[in-house]
This record gives structure tokens, sequence and C-alpha cells, in this order.
């Protein structure tokens, strides 16, 4: 590998694929093992599936480095060899695509998977401590994967590129064939710079969170005298995250972008000074800042006016923080924005990321009412948009976000006739794993085709592709006895062993549409949990509760969380911030909700 300056460190490097691999990948030297559907795509495959199968890809090959030829002392720095699989990932991107994609990919991937966790009470820290080898799978998660690689490019420009390169490859060839802990890595990068580590790497990398960041701004005259930044902590002690990040003062025809460094409480921006009161203000513009940065209307009414995709990227997901913690934006204003840029947004990677924020939304932070309010102009706007635009990735976005929330007869009818045809949708080429994500879209609205399911088990070809259906068909059945008896089978392990089709079955067993007769899984499905972390594989545990809790927004299952905790006080520890973790939205849709 040409970054870290050492050679491929083994003699052979193959591939193997595997059909229905719980894991993207797994780093064995010698074959590395990767599920096949992340490696072989259809002819209609996305931008952001491409971008998914060189990740993986660049991901594995890395840990032959990391991972493989420098090993962690023990499981409590097992992410070091995560998060530099996903640094060199990033970098293989960065070389491929170029800087402005690369700094929209790194944003995209990682910041608001990241978010998902650290804005949570059970929020954990990067490095964590490890008693027992039976808990190493609860280490690993959104944390590891997604906020370590944004840790890192911090530390990096923190250091400078060249001497943070230079300290990572003495800490390769002094640890070559042996192990190694974070201890050692940063004791070496501390010789390569006049920055204090020890104190920047206690936050950053052992404690867990993220700041809230505030500005002030004064004039006099339509000229800036006075910029001042503040943050505070969201949940827990006071503690301050250092950090360079940019903020971009926009205009009619120009902008102008400062780099500010956010290293203390509260600092003054003396670039600022002077310049012209702007349009509006873009907190984070550069996509590589962590927080929730503070978004004001004046902006919220120009992002689909912002030329670079990465401008209104981290434009969106800062609008989107800002409603999950209560400011600025409620979750229906938030909902009609998104749709409205939807409309207009040419960038793949951010169709997607708005797709993701608008189904979160409907689903999870509107009440019944307002969804039936706002679902015709919904339905409308989403396949208006598809219609309109030219990339065909774009369009099965859009026709994947119609189909997630359709409710009229009329979309039904709609999707049915494709369904029923097998006939593609505005030029977009369909796939026998969509016309099967159709029959399970028809079947959780209680179709009034009721052998949909068994009509698409019969014309799905692929033998896996069956295998998956015929255990998912269950879950999907309009009759509530079978689905009672599908989540009962469920107790015994031989019925979880294949692990991604029972998280699949439950996303839909749990459905929105589903929930008032799922709720009362929810206290068996915790009660569970332990024999889960004990019996499956590493991600399991987190998947079962994601599939499982991730959609409720009643205060009924948020109650149902709170006796569980309540009346386990000694609980693992871990699997309790897990639980917090997945239960997060749950929370705050109840606190939303109610505010109303």
């Amino acid at each position: 590998m040409y970054w870290t300056g050492i050679p491929y460190p083994f003699q052979k490097f193959g591939f193997v694929a595997i059909p229905d691999f719980q894991f993207g990948g797994m780093e064995h030297v010698g074959n590395i093992q990767y599920k096949s559907s992340a490696l072989f795509l259809d002819a209609s495959a996305t931008k952001d599936q491409f971008n998914s199968r060189s990740n993986v890809i660049s991901h594995e090959t890395a840990h032959m480095w990391f991972g493989d030829m420098v090993t962690m002392n023990w499981f409590t720095d097992v992410w070091m060899k995560e998060v530099f699989a996903n640094f060199m990932a990033d970098k293989s991107t960065e070389a491929l695509t170029g800087k402005d994609m690369f700094d929209l990919k790194f944003l995209v991937d990682h910041f608001s998977a990241a978010y998902s966790v650290d804005r949570t009470r059970g929020a954990n820290p990067i490095r964590q401590e490890l008693d027992n080898l039976k808990d190493a799978g609860t280490l690993y998660g959104n944390i590891i994967y997604h906020k370590a690689p944004i840790m890192m490019r911090q530390l990096e420009r923190l250091m400078g590129r060249d001497k943070f390169q230079e300290g990572v490859r003495v800490y390769l060839n002094r640890f070559r064939n042996r192990n190694a802990s974070w201890p050692d890595l940063i004791g070496i990068l501390d010789e390569y710079t006049t920055e204090d580590l020890q104190k920047w790497n206690k936050v950053w990398v052992n404690e867990p969170g993220r700041p809230l960041i505030e500005y002030k701004l004064e004039t006099i005259n339509n000229k800036i005298t006075k910029l001042t930044v503040l943050q505070k902590v969201e949940y827990g002690k006071d503690r301050l995250w250092p950090q360079l990040f940019e903020v971009q003062f926009f205009y009619p025809g120009s902008s102008k972008e400062i780099t500010v460094n956010l290293n203390a409480s509260s600092v003054t921006v003396p670039q600022a000074v002077g310049l012209d009161v702007p349009t509006f203000v873009l907190f984070n513009s550069s996509g590589q800042g962590y927080g929730v940065w503070p978004t004001d209307q004046s902006m919220l009414k120009h992002i689909n006016k912002m030329e670079k995709p990465l401008n209104r990227a981290t434009a969106y997901i800062s609008t989107y923080e800002n409603m999950l913690v209560g400011r600025t934006v409620k979750p229906v204003s938030a909902l009609k924005l998104f749709v409205a840029d939807l409309a207009v947004e040419k960038e793949e990677l951010n169709v997607k990321l708005l797709s993701n924020y608008i189904s979160s939304i409907y689903w999870e932070f509107l009440n019944a009412e307002e969804r039936t309010a706002l679902s015709a102009s919904l339905e409308n706007s989403l396949f208006t948009a598809m219609d309109q635009q030219f990339a065909i990735n774009i369009k099965k976005l859009l026709f994947k976000a119609y189909q997630d929330v359709f409710s009229s007869m009329e979309a039904r009818d709609r999707i049915y006739r494709i369904w029923l045809n097998s006939t593609s949708v505005a030029g977009i080429k369909l796939t026998e794993d969509d016309y099967t994500s159709i029959a399970y879209s028809l079947a959780l609205r209680n179709d009034k085709d009721s052998l949909i399911l068994s009509r698409q088990l019969e014309r799905t070809t692929n033998p896996d592709r069956r295998k998956r259906f015929e255990f998912i068909m269950p879950a999907l059945s309009s009759d509530e006895a079978m689905r009672d008896r599908f989540f009962k089978s469920l107790a015994l392990k031989i019925n979880r062993e294949k692990e991604a089709y029972v998280a699949s079955a439950l996303y839909y067993l749990h459905h929105p549409l589903r929930q008032s007769s799922s709720i009362k899984y929810l206290p068996e499905s915790l009660n569970l949990l332990s024999e889960i972390q004990a019996t499956g594989d590493i991600f399991f545990p987190q998947n079962w509760l994601q599939s499982t809790l991730g959609n409720y927004q009643s205060k009924e299952a948020a109650d149902i969380v709170r006796k569980f905790l309540s009346d386990n006080p000694g609980y693992n520890p871990k699997l309790k911030a897990k639980i917090l973790q997945t239960a997060d939205n749950l929370f705050k849709a109840e606190k939303l909700l109610s505010s109303k």
C-alpha cells in the first residue's frame, strides 16, 4: 500500500463470495470473504451501491495492514483496525473521485450514522474497556465505524497530513507482526506535533457525545463587528471538543469561507470582522466539523440555491439534527422543506440523504393526522420529481421513497400495475429484488390481492432469494395469528440462524402500519436480548433492536422500554446502552409529538 510505505505483507490475496453472509466482508489473510450481493451488482445499481462496493473492498484490503499485520493487544482497541480500514477506504475514494466528491461522500457516509448514536444517552466512547470477551460484540457499531474516521480526519488535520502519515508509518514498522494499542500510536504521534494530543485524545476518543454549537453575530451599518462561536455539551459533564471547521458567508452572487479553530467554550472569529452582513451563514460548510451546528431561517430558505452539493448536504444534516433537538425547525416544516428541495436536487448522494430523512420524519415524527393531511401532496411531489429527473439512479431512489410512503388508492393501483405486469416505471429498469420490495409494500397495507406474496414467491427464480422470501412471508401476513406464531418461533435459536433474514422480517413485523398489533412483542423482544447477544454474531443485538424499536413513536412503546430498564437495574451496561441508543428516536418522537 503506497500510503503505508509497506508492500502487501502476505503471500496470497484472494476473494471468496458468500451468499447471505452476515457481514459485508471479513478480512481473512489469503482469502477475504465478502457477501456476494455486495460484490455482484445489478445493471441498475445506484451510485451509492457502487460506492458501498468500493468501500467494502478497500476496507477489507486495508485490514491486511491494520488488523492483520498489526493487531490490537486486546478488544479495548478493536476499533483501531476498523477506523484505519475505513480511513484507508476513504483515502482510496479521494484518489479515485477527487476532493469534492470525496468530501461529500465522507460527510454523507459517516456523519448521520455517527450522530445516530452519539446524540443518545446510551452513547459510548470510541475506545471502550472490555472485561470479558463474551461482550466483545457490543463494542461494534456506528461509533467505531463512523465517528472514529471523523475523529481520525480531525487528528490528521490537527497534525498536518505529512506528519500524521509519517507517525503512522513509524507505528506500523515498529509493531509489524506484533500487537499494539492506541496509547502506543498516540505516544508515537505525539512526537510529530506540538499539539497536546493527550488532552485532545481524552475528549475525542475516551469520552462519548458531541457539542451543541451556537453563535452571536454583531453588526453596525451592514458590517460585521464581531462573530462569536460557542459550544456546550449535549449530555453529561462539561467538556470541550477542540476542532477546526469552516463557516461560509453567502452574498448575492458570491460567498466567503473562513476557517475557525474552536478550541474553547467561546471563541471570536477575527476574520469575520469588517465583512458585509451576509444574506445567510452556513456553519460547517466543509463538512468536517462535528456537532449540532446552528441553522437559521435565512439559511433554510436558500439551501437549494447553494451551488456545491457538499454545502447542501451539510445544511440538510444540520437541519435534521436541529429538528431532533428541538431547535429552529419542527418536523412538519422539515418534511416540507426536504420534499421541496428533493424536487430540484441533482446529486444522487444528496437525494438518498433527503429520501432517508423524509421517511424518518414521516413515519417516526408525524402523528397519524399529520401523515393523513400530508400524504397526498407528498405522493404527488415524489412522483412528479421522479418524472422530471433525468438520472435513472435518482429516479430509482425517488420511486423507492414513493413506494415507502404511499397510502392512496391511486398510488396503490399505479404500483400494483407495475408489479403485476413486471413493467418499468419512468424509464427505470426494475430487478427481481425491486418487484419483491413492491410486493412487500403492498402486503404491508393488506392489499386486496391476498395472493400477492405467494405469486411473488412463484416469480422469484434465484434460490437464495426464494429462501429469504419464504422466511419473511409470515411476518408480512395479514393474519395476526400467523404473525404471532412467527414471532414466537424466534425464541428458538435454530430459527434465528439466518440473522439477516430475521432483521428484515422484524422490520416488517414492526412496521408503523402494523404497530397497533406488534407492540405486544416489545417486552419479550427486550427479554430475549441477552440471549441474542450470547448466541448471535457481533452485529445481531444492534440489528435485533433496530428492526424492533426503530420506527416506534408512541408513549406506550416508550413506557415499555422504560419499564424494562427499571425492572432490570443490574442489566448488562453495554446492552443497556444499545437499548438507549436504539430507543432514542422513540423518546425524541414521544417528546416532539407530546408538545404539539
